[in-house]
């Protein structure tokens, strides 16, 4: 069986959402064993990706070729191909293709993210205004993947695809230390993730006036100016916050390790990774009280109303009991061992097995 990955929404630079998700599948794969082959478009994205796995080099994803880029693929040999996005010419294939849909969240929010040129939002706003333009994509495929059962829940429910509908889970790809021996404890709490107002990063930093003042929110992801200036008007004169406007996988990691709890207000999610790799370092998860982070945290984490800083504060406050945060740490290592990349590839590749059957 000789499957595909596309990975060529790889970054070469830094890692978004997609691009991580992408090495994490193929990553996946390469420690179980099972061959693939990834289709990539620039060679710079092979230091990203797992050493020494097959790959072929083709077109650029949003190049004019890719409405033909299936008739490269067929003369690959390819029974599979899995795409991370739904975005994958397919005019002319004949194998058997499976497209991802990550989450609903823009037909929610459908303002497209900062910095994408004039034309693409125009075009972004006008897709996510209808979902036949979804629906026609999505059923080009012969099965369609997602992120979370919660995701699929809400799929299904909007009747997106026709399509049977599998879940591939995200899971971490940080190099995670076997234990916090020396890790010295702080009162931070911390933020990882992106800051569209979905992600209600103004909940977390309205908390800290009902918080002790040593208590430090660290907000650690890149952030543009304008946004910045916003946040900061809320920062009450008595409470800290830390903008990091970016980190390293390495001081990520020490930062979670050290830190009094991670927090998400999130209202929109596909998935949660933060809440994951907090959970597998043994550090307190403190999130909104949605269906998304119940599945994904489960009984690992303490959860709050979105719209409730003072409950926010509330949460954090119980991890000084020591009975109550022995038992979110043991309770979050065990939810954390659920996520693993070796878990989704085998999910992913019985998929393939199944398709291929029917050619």
């Amino acid at each position: 069986m000789n499957i595909f990955i596309d990975a060529r929404w790889t970054r070469t630079d830094y890692h978004d959402g997609i691009s991580r998700y992408t090495v994490g599948v193929v990553s996946g794969f390469k420690d179980s064993n099972i061959p693939i082959t990834m289709l990539i478009n620039d060679e710079k994205q092979l230091k990203f990706l797992p050493e020494g796995l097959p790959y072929v080099l083709i077109n650029n994803p949003m190049s004019i070729k890719e409405f033909f880029v299936a008739r490269k693929i067929n003369k690959l040999g390819a029974d599979v191909v899995f795409s991370p996005l739904q975005v994958m010419g397919s005019f002319g294939r004949k194998y058997k293709l499976i497209l991802t849909l990550q989450d609903i969240i823009y037909y929610h929010r459908p303002k497209p993210p900062t910095g994408l040129p004039l034309y693409i939002r125009i075009v972004w706003r006008l897709f996510y205004a209808a979902k036949w333009p979804q629906r026609l994509i999505l059923n080009r495929a012969d099965y369609v993947t997602t992120v979370s059962k919660t995701s699929r829940k809400f799929i299904q429910e909007m009747k997106l695809t026709k399509r049977q509908i599998g879940v591939i889970y995200n899971a971490s790809s940080l190099d995670l230390p076997a234990s916090n021996e020396g890790v010295v404890k702080t009162k931070n709490i911390i933020y990882m993730g992106s800051f569209m107002p979905y992600k209600n990063v103004e909940v977390l930093i309205k908390g800290l006036e009902f918080l002790p003042h040593d208590c430090e929110l660290h907000l650690l992801s890149r952030i543009a100016d304008d946004r910045k200036a916003e946040l900061e008007k809320l920062i009450k004169p008595d409470t800290k916050v830390v903008f990091h406007n970016g980190t390293s996988d390495q001081d990520y990691i020490k930062l979670l390790q050290g830190a009094l709890c991670l927090a998400t207000g999130s209202t929109e999610e596909g998935f949660g990774l933060p809440i994951v790799e907090a959970q597998a370092l043994g550090t307190p998860v403190v999130c909104n009280d949605m269906e998304i982070f119940h599945e994904v945290a489960a009984d690992g984490a303490l959860f709050f109303e979105a719209n409730n800083p003072k409950q926010f504060a509330d949460q954090v406050l119980k991890l000084n009991d020591p009975a109550i945060l022995s038992d979110l740490i043991t309770k979050g290592h065990r939810q954390a061992n659920n996520f693993a990349w070796s878990k989704s590839a085998v999910v992913l590749n019985g998929i393939c097995e199944e398709l291929v059957k029917k050619l």
